[in-house]
């Protein structure tokens, strides 16, 4: 292995499938080529149908046509979420690896999803939380199947509130966005806790691409953004280095359940990926387990398969 984990040291994944969410753009789309390129059959997730094509077609660019596949997801709307699940369902045995990739960033003002959630913890959170659950059947079928969940370093100043979960006493653009990555988090690591409860085989591992620049940062508005828009282009790293920690936690053959991987550089922004740590506050089973009761509430997707973990 090279002094420093890259693309070059993703094994063969022939014979392999991978659902990668939010995939037209950015990390996502980058997770997807190398995946592919690697053997993987991808389903490219998005919720855009005409930038979803448009990734599609540059992804046949460099893949073979059969190994890439366009499927619609709007994790904003659980019925989206659910229509998805059924159909893979419906067609696959087994699913070997799901990157809980797409998310939204710092919404202006607050807005909600289709079934009246917080946007960015509707979206970032609750909707990757029911994705995984209703493909949980098919991860299990796997043999060391893994769920990677993408965080931020943002869930290092996140807080969680219980009482508050959509954000509707208070809120704001920044607050709510670490909030969502600090329950990226969390689920992380409870969801490793009760797969491992089980004795599954299935790995829970978490991954930040640091500070990259991705389509994420064209979002929002006021003096945060204008800042975000003229600092990216010049200090960001590229969209297909910060997919590194999100790939080498889809295949490290070390990797283990919880693990989580960022850049190694100052403050986690640059650098190639290396294992990170979590805030403790992400390590807190009560709120693992608070948080997770009341995704289970809000969704209706109850992971029957780790009952025994309750």
């Amino acid at each position: 292995m090279a002094p420093h984990w890259t693309d070059a040291d993703i094994p063969d994944f022939t014979g392999k499938t991978a659902l990668v969410t939010g995939a037209n753009s950015g990390i996502g789309l980058h997770e997807s080529l190398q995946l592919a390129r690697h053997g993987a059959q991808v389903f490219v997730a998005a919720r855009n149908g005409d930038k979803g094509r448009a990734a599609i077609e540059m992804l046949r660019e460099h893949v073979p046509a059969d190994r890439v596949e366009l499927v619609p997801l709007d994790l904003a709307d659980l019925d989206s979420v659910r229509r998805l699940a059924g159909e893979l369902a419906g067609r696959l045995e087994h699913l070997d690896l799901l990157v809980n990739n797409a998310g939204v960033m710092a919404v202006p003002s607050r807005q909600t999803t289709t079934q009246g959630f917080e946007l960015q913890f509707g979206t970032n959170h609750l909707g990757h939380f029911a994705l995984t659950g209703l493909l949980l059947p098919l991860l299990l079928a796997a043999t060391d199947s893994r769920v990677v969940t993408v965080s931020s370093v943002m869930h290092k100043v996140g807080r969680i509130d219980l009482d508050d979960l959509q954000s509707e006493r208070a809120y704001g653009p920044q607050r709510a966005y670490g909030a969502a990555k600090l329950a990226n988090a969390v689920f992380t690591l409870e969801l490793d806790r009760r797969l491992r409860a089980v004795g599954a085989s299935t790995l829970s591992v978490g991954a930040h691409p640091g500070f990259s620049h991705t389509n994420l940062q064209n979002t929002g508005t006021g003096f945060v953004a204008r800042m975000s828009a003229l600092v990216t282009p010049v200090f960001a790293q590229s969209a297909a280095r910060g997919a590194l920690p999100v790939l080498r936690a889809a295949v490290d053959p070390l990797a283990h359940g919880g693990d989580y991987y960022g850049p190694h550089g100052v403050a986690e922004m640059w650098g190639y990926p290396v294992k990170v740590p979590y805030t403790r506050t992400a390590h807190d089973a009560e709120l693992g387990k608070a948080l997770w009761a009341a995704s289970v509430d809000l969704t209706s997707v109850d992971y029957a398969e780790l009952a025994e973990a309750a």
